[in-house]
């Protein structure tokens, strides 16, 4: 029997963006960089630079690789910080922009905070966002509607991943920042009737075929 295939944390977060972007990177490997890409790169690597530390009694973690095999996740945290006399673990993943008003970065941290959980036999009640734009730092309650609204997404990403569909795009605000707007076409790709001008080519042949 064929493995599953794992789903990596990144993909929630392109899910989240786009059901359509997810497939092209994740089922058919399409990738390009843009501005956008391209300055979360720089803050990432910066963060994963970091050499670990202690400070204050707080173990810092930077760029600590992390799986949930019962959920298909894999993938790596920006940071973790380890409280050495409770052994309390936050997970702090970084982002670029600012507090969204949604739940998806919170969608995210969650899964990471799962990953964790499953590999150490523990139960984390927080994790934490840093909006680098803002520069400001948001505690996150992993609460139970949280983890709930986060095992509905996994489970919608191994669909689509088990499936290998490309949904089809509908075009909006946000196809104008993601990388891959050239290799998706949003505007003309519903127009396209070169799939249904084939099938009704085959159709026509079937008809005319001999018993």
């Amino acid at each position: 029997m064929e493995a599953l295939k794992s789903i990596p944390l990144s993909a929630l977060q392109h899910y989240a963006y786009c059901p359509r972007q997810c497939a092209l990177i994740h089922n058919e490997q399409v990738w390009a960089d843009n501005w956008h890409t391209a300055k979360g790169n720089i803050l990432h690597e910066r963060v994963d630079r970091g050499e670990p530390e202690t400070r204050k009694g707080i173990r810092f973690e930077r760029n600590v690789h992390v799986n949930a095999p019962k959920l298909r996740l894999v993938g790596k945290l920006d940071l973790l910080e380890i409280e050495l006399v409770t052994g309390k673990r936050t997970p702090v993943e970084y982002k670029k922009g600012s507090s969204k008003p949604d739940d998806w970065d919170r969608i995210q941290l969650c899964a990471q905070v799962l990953c964790l959980e499953e590999m150490l036999g523990i139960k984390i009640e927080e994790g934490a966002l840093w909006y680098w734009r803002s520069r400001k730092r948001e505690q996150v309650d992993i609460n139970e509607i949280l983890r709930a609204k986060t095992i509905e997404v996994i489970a919608q990403v191994a669909e689509l991943f088990d499936s290998l569909n490309t949904p089809k795009a509908v075009y909006g605000k946000h196809c104008n920042a993601c990388s891959l707007l050239d290799d998706c076409n949003p505007r003309w790709s519903n127009q396209d009737k070169s799939r249904d001008y084939m099938a009704n080519i085959f159709k026509d042949i079937d008809e005319k075929a001999p018993e």
